[in-house]
């Protein structure tokens, strides 16, 4: 038996999509989601239907028909958003490159076209399958024609129809002729609904034809407003018939192709390859390059062979590399020899380590790989202890016979993520020099938000191409293998993927970079010095007082408990504090306590932000509130934290991260230094469980004020520039503007209300945020905003001038050159444009304030470096910096450290920095 013919309203779907899932966005702002809907849609038709031939029929331009019939046909509905229209012809693209029939048809519509394939596949004795959301499409179904909403799996045979709608599928062009549709102005007769319609057409056995035969029998049926419905079926029979003629599919269409036109999909691989990256949809190129994209004909997987290399062993690299590369296996001394030939008279290589761990501190190295020119690549397995491992060259050898190499200051080294390996080459007693080029910052500093800057992703986004995964080569989950148990066969087209893979990479990454503005000087300026600093920083690391933080977690454990037994009394019953389910039950149907928003599943929310906001007026959530904070506070620092010394130091060694933020500024791990609280106080002790070795101290100097340093830089307000020029305190200054009183006559309340409007401010913040935050009416706030923008009328300019700006070019810069994308700047959807115009405004301040402190660790690691006071730099938070220094040079150095951060860079007004020791962190604040 033949398959069936499919036929796909895309017209339906593509609104449908749109209006139904998330809104998706590339990182150049084009919208994707409407068209990732429509695609996942088409490819599950393609698997499901894989013998089947298929079209996909889109609505044309212009009008049609219809519009000929009834002048107001479609009057009402709205024109298609410009966040849909911009897909349109990229969907239209990629249903022709997974070769699939694209039909659109002047003058009819869609279903015209659809409906008239599936009669002529229907008269020919094929069975069809309708693809489509639409319930006019309904009347087509017959013995041969079924319908599938795949959006809602839903299948729709002649029983479907009548279960469905109550009527067969003959009589809903009459069903859609009485009720009329709001979606298409199809007027319909006036008073008679979904359920009137119903009543009539089962009432009276037939249609229109039927109805109109007999009106008085209309009188005789049950439902309501029948005694009167036949004046108004009189009245408007003429409407009634027009409905019919614009509701009836048109099934006789002439067309460009025929059924036997139609065909299963023959994807052109070329096409998708290149669409799915410009659209950014990384999983199906993915799926694509490793031939299993959904849908489209199996082809050969492509595969890099692996050459001997004295010694060696011929090897096939795995199923998913496509990439043709030279790969060799280094067994040998006279392999080795050959190979540090080459290296010596090069400028510049890219290298990779293999290790057994992640983390720098323990991992040991297992082999390195080594790429100087693309396609071509060598591996030298240095610890490998699987069964039956061949023989490979003595580690410290190895290491002792690259070092030279690695420590040359004139020699360039390539690599992704280089800080890790730059670390763990540490632990080893080598010390890498020399200009660092690091592809994952390139991508970083390209473009922060376009993609994830590993080197899976960067290979899909930049180079085409799908690189083996480590789960490829050593498994998953507790079964996973380390690199040590890897044997050759499959750890040399591995290893020596990454290096060629990451040498392509800043091939492609750096002439872009070059291309786009100052974006050069952000990478060699920033970026690229600022490695080394933080390697040495991490593996410095900073003492920590475990114990201090045992006795806290005793005292928060105890505070918690007597926190749950408060809320079981005001509660009135024992419940769990962390079930938002329970703690709904309680809040909203027990105690009746207003809903202030709903979940996405419409139940009532108790997110932090809606229980923080009940907290002001209930008691109950004021609890909860505080229950959790502590809970959090216990299992993400006081219980933590200790775990997390390393044995072998003894000190806490965060993770830094160059490439995770948007606006520029670093984030750490393991443990994350930047969310520890100190605005309560059990928060701030955290701080003091970071201390200083026995004769030294901890100084932590801060960048005071700097956004709102960097915001009167940016602006240029006059206002601004004398207050820090004159070294004013900013919020009093604020204070006396925003309120007309003299500087000394702000009250603390004042002062802090200006703290929140300037703070507010700057980060795009509303009448109705500011009113909220000071507790205070809207309208108030509002008249607090309009005074500030009147006494500083240039910052209201610079935020004008950034929107429109960052509208035009589709970013935002820093002062010094870097970039922040914002795909949303010109959405049609309000609130998205209105959060990046946020973003647009806050971006270059912080994004500067980033960059600034950038600058200032690069100086200060130099600086230090040469030896003027025993001091380390031990963490980075925000706007800080933090050291360990010698007990005797205290003084001297926060004088000095303070000069040092203040000229990391030149504004229109002085940066100033705020410096204080102590025997721990909090102290020194």
């Amino acid at each position: 038996m033949a398959a069936p013919i499919v036929l796909v309203d895309g017209s339906s779907y593509l609104y449908r999509a749109f209006h139904a899932l998330p809104p998706l966005t590339t990182s150049q702002g084009q919208p994707t989601g409407a068209i990732k809907g429509v695609l996942n849609m088409l490819k599950s038709l393609v698997k499901n239907y894989p013998d089947s031939p298929m079209a996909v029929v889109f609505d044309a331009k212009g009008k049609t028909f219809r519009d000929e019939l009834f002048e107001d046909y479609k009057a009402q509905r709205p024109p298609m958003p410009d966040d849909l229209r911009s897909q349109v012809e990229p969907l239209h693209a990629c249903v022709r490159a997974l070769g699939l029939p694209l039909l659109c048809v002047e003058g009819v519509e869609a279903d015209d076209v659809i409906g008239t394939l599936a009669r002529r596949g229907a008269a020919a004795g094929r069975d069809v399958v309708i693809s489509t959301g639409d319930k006019d499409m309904a009347q087509l179904v017959d013995g041969h024609i079924t319908l599938i909403n795949t959006m809602k799996d839903e299948i729709l045979d002649i029983e479907g129809v009548k279960n469905k709608f109550g009527l067969p599928p003959e009589l809903i062009i009459d069903f859609l002729a009485l009720m009329g549709d709001k979606v298409d102005n199809i007027p319909g007769v006036p008073g008679v609904g979904e359920k009137t319609a119903l009543g009539l057409l089962q009432g009276i056995g037939g249609g229109l034809d039927a109805i109109y035969a007999d009106l008085d029998k209309v009188t005789t049926l049950g439902f309501r407003g029948a005694k009167t419905m036949p004046k108004k079926l009189e009245e408007h029979r003429e409407q009634a018939y027009l409905s019919y003629q614009l509701a009836t599919i048109k099934v006789d269409c002439e067309l460009p192709v025929g059924l036997d036109d139609l065909d299963i999909a023959h994807p052109d691989r070329e096409a998708l390859k290149r669409l799915y990256t410009e659209l950014e949809f990384k999983n199906w190129l993915s799926e694509l390059l490793a031939g299993k994209d959904e849908g489209v004909d199996d082809v050969a997987r492509g595969a890099g062979v692996a050459t001997t290399s004295a010694g060696g062993i011929d090897d096939q690299a795995p199923e998913a590399s496509v990439s043709a590369c030279k790969n060799h296996l280094i067994l040998t001394q006279d392999a080795l020899d050959e190979w540090l030939a080459r290296l010596d008279a090069c400028e510049a290589f890219c290298f990779d380590l293999e290790t057994n761990s992640l983390n720098y501190m323990e991992a040991e190295i297992v082999g390195v790989g080594l790429a100087l020119e693309p396609g071509e690549a060598a591996y030298v397995p240095l610890a490998h202890d699987y069964l039956d491992v061949p023989d490979q060259l003595d580690r410290a050898s190895v290491l002792a016979t690259l070092k030279p190499l690695l420590e040359d200051p004139e020699r360039g080294k390539i690599g992704q993520n280089l800080k890790y390996d730059i670390s763990v080459l540490a632990n080893y007693g080598i010390e890498v020099r020399g200009p660092l080029t690091d592809t994952m910052l390139e991508s970083y500093v390209l473009n922060s938000t376009a993609t994830r800057h590993d080197m899976d992703s960067l290979a899909l986004k930049y180079l085409g191409q799908k690189t083996v995964s480590f789960e490829e080569v050593a498994g998953k989950g507790a079964k996973q293998l380390t690199f040590n148990q890897i044997e050759f066969e499959r750890a040399v087209p591995y290893a020596c993927e990454d290096v060629d893979v990451t040498l392509r990479l800043h091939c492609a990454l750096r002439p872009r970079i070059e291309a786009e503005g100052r974006l050069a000087e952000v990478l060699d300026r920033l970026e690229r010095p600022l490695i080394r600093v933080l390697s040495g920083m991490e593996r410095t690391g900073v003492a920590l007082d475990a114990e201090r933080l045992h006795t806290q977690s005793r005292e928060l454990d105890e505070r918690i408990r007597e926190l749950e037994a408060r809320a079981f009394e005001l509660a009135g019953r024992e419940f769990n504090l962390g079930s938002p389910k329970q703690l709904g039950e309680i809040l909203f149907e027990e105690q009746k306590i207003p809903v202030i928003k709903k979940t996405p599943k419409g139940a009532p929310s108790t997110a932090e932000a809606v229980l923080e906001e009940l907290a002001l007026d209930y008691p109950l959530p004021k609890v909860i509130m505080e229950h959790r904070g502590l809970s959090k506070l216990k299992s993400t620092y006081t219980d933590k934290l200790p775990r997390l010394v390393n044995k072998a130091t003894g000190r806490l060694h965060t993770s830094y991260h160059q490439a995770v933020t948007a606006t520029g500024r670093l984030s750490s791990s393991d443990p994350n230094l930047q969310n520890i609280p100190i605005r309560t106080e059990e928060g701030r002790k955290i701080r003091q469980a970071f201390v200083a070795r026995p004769g030294y101290r901890i100084v932590a100097a801060d960048y005071s004020q700097i956004e709102l340093r960097i915001m009167a830089h940016l602006s240029e307000d006059s206002g601004l520039l004398e207050a820090f020029a004159e070294n004013r305190d900013i919020h009093t200054a604020t204070a006396a503007e925003v309120f007309g009183v003299p500087l000394d006559k702000v009250s603390g309340d004042q002062r802090r209300s200006a703290k929140a409007i300037n703070f507010g401010l700057i980060y795009g913040m509303s009448a109705w945020g500011l009113g909220k935050q000071l507790h205070i009416e809207r309208s108030q706030a509002q008249t607090y905003i309009d005074r500030y923008f009147d006494r500083y009328p240039g910052v209201a300019r610079y935020m004008d001038r950034i929107r429109a700006q960052a509208a035009e070019d589709g970013f935002v810069e820093t002062v010094f050159g870097r970039r922040l994308y914002l795909p949303e700047i010109r959405a049609q959807n309000h609130a998205r444009r209105q959060a990046a115009e946020r973003t647009a405004i806050n971006a270059p301040m912080q994004g500067t304030a980033a960059d600034i402190i950038k600058l200032a660790m690069i100086d200060v690691a130099a600086w230090l470096q040469e030896g003027e006071f025993d001091a380390w730099m031990v963490m980075q938070v925000h706007d800080e910096l933090v050291f360990e220094v010698k007990e005797t040079q205290v003084t001297a150095f926060l004088e000095a450290i303070k000069s040092r951060m203040q000229h990391a860079a030149a504004l229109s007004v002085p940066l100033v920095v705020e410096a204080e020791s102590g025997a721990n962190w909090d102290e020194a604040h």
